[in-house]
């Protein structure tokens, strides 16, 4: 029997198993969680591509960002549909498959009008509760309120973070080397301080764990959250 079928029926087999992680962007957070989920054999889902394709659908329909309640509306009217499976990265929106659209920089530029929009970040959170609900309630769930809003009932709740110069030095190796130091100053820090207006994700709760990867490499990193994970459900170490 491999490793990872061991940690897969050891974690709370046939429970349920809900992973919040919060984290600032450039964290990792959306890659460990992935794995993470392949590892333990959970759902997974990144509430950021959300947030991402309400963005894009605004920017296609020409809807202006700055019409709260135009977003809003957007939020709530479109057809969003995501891949839950770790190994497969899909989103579509209204039967668009916008994958590969949603993680442009203009939609980087763009989605913290999204994101900081109350109306359409009380959707999201909606259709997010579902999703989890839909998946058993075995699933890793990561973005930016996870731990306190959308999953504060989760076995295990975590924020994923590291140093300033390690998340823009992921960033940009994430974004193949295509984008200046300005632009990732712009995509990482000045979109978190826009963010930080309606969410506090950088700041642990009570009962929620922090994992500093900034000294870890991709596995450690993925081994320190697991070690998180089993610690909250007291499922004893690794085998």
């Amino acid at each position: 029997m491999s490793n990872t079928e061991v940690t897969v029926q050891q974690i709370r087999q046939g429970k349920s198993l809900v992973i919040a992680v919060d984290g600032p962007s450039g964290s990792g957070k959306s890659s460990v969680s992935k794995a993470v989920a392949q590892r333990l054999g959970l759902a997974f889902l990144d509430t950021g591509a959300m947030y991402r394709s309400v963005a894009w659908h605004c920017l296609n329909a020409l809807i202006p960002l700055e019409n709260a309640g135009a977003v809003e509306a957007a939020a709530r009217t479109i057809k969003l549909e995501q891949s839950m499976v770790p190994e497969t990265e899909l989103f579509k929106v209204n039967g668009i498959n916008v994958t590969d659209a949603i993680r442009e920089p203009k939609i980087s530029a763009a989605v913290s009008s999204v994101a900081t929009n109350l109306g359409a970040r009380a959707e999201l959170v909606r259709r997010q509760k579902a999703l989890i609900a839909e998946h058993g309630h075995r699933i890793v769930v990561e973005g930016r309120d996870i731990t306190t809003v959308v999953a504060p009932d989760a076995e295990a709740r975590l924020i994923l973070t590291a140093s300033e110069q390690a998340r823009l030095r992921r960033r940009g190796l994430q974004l193949g080397g295509t984008q200046t130091a300005e632009q990732l100053a712009e995509q990482v820090l000045a979109r978190d301080a826009k963010d930080a207006t309606v969410v506090d994700f950088q700041r642990a709760a009570d009962g929620v764990y922090t994992v500093d990867s900034s000294d870890l490499d991709f596995e450690e990193t993925i081994d320190a959250v697991i070690a998180v994970v089993r610690q909250a459900v007291n499922a004893g170490p690794a085998a």
